[in-house]
């Protein structure tokens, strides 16, 4: 599920790679991120972050279907999958220090035409955070309906984990997802 994440260093800083899409035929909302922070390519996983709310949001969201454990990502992937969900972002590389959206320089927008031919079923955006929600024309000119949800992030403290809870719940529950 994961592709090398390393760093090539080029004259302006470390260019990075990104994680490859977590998406099946099940897939029928993809949330997609901007790029994944340093811990998340450290541990070629999406949200590694202990602190990102992702994981635990999405645990709120379905109470009644326990996650794996943080150890089993594997597992994880899958318990999202079979809920109808996938993990992407919308970039492929960029140049960036450190992991804050506001860092990230050349940026190569990921495939997205090519991911839709791959998940058939696919009819939603689901932009975690405003860096990510830039690129809504690009996932609508596909068809899908973009949303822009607020960012599970760390640095998204302004919102708490209900308010963030409460927009995720209405935008999954309004497209059928829950």
């Amino acid at each position: 599920m994961t592709e090398d994440s390393s760093a090539t260093v080029t004259e302006t800083g470390p260019r990075w790679q990104g994680l490859v899409a977590v998406a099946d035929g099940r897939t029928r909302a993809l949330v997609l991120g901007s790029f994944p922070g340093m811990k998340s390519l450290q541990q070629a996983q999406y949200y590694a972050h202990p602190q990102n709310q992702f994981w635990p949001l999405l645990q709120a969201l379905w109470p009644q279907h326990l996650q794996p454990p943080r150890s089993d990502y594997a597992g994880r992937c899958e318990w999202l999958l079979a809920r109808g969900l996938g993990l992407w972002d919308v970039y492929a590389s960029c140049e960036r220090e450190g992991s804050l959206d506001s860092a990230i320089r050349a940026a190569q927008v990921n495939d997205f035409a090519g991911l839709r031919q791959r998940c058939p079923d696919l009819q939603l955006a689901l932009h975690n955070g405003g860096e990510s929600y830039k690129h809504a024309r690009q996932t609508e000119a596909l068809g899908l309906i973009a949303l822009k949800l607020p960012s599970t992030s760390p640095a998204n403290a302004g919102w708490s984990f209900d308010r963030k809870l409460q927009a995720w719940r209405h935008a999954l529950a309004a497209h059928g997802l829950l």
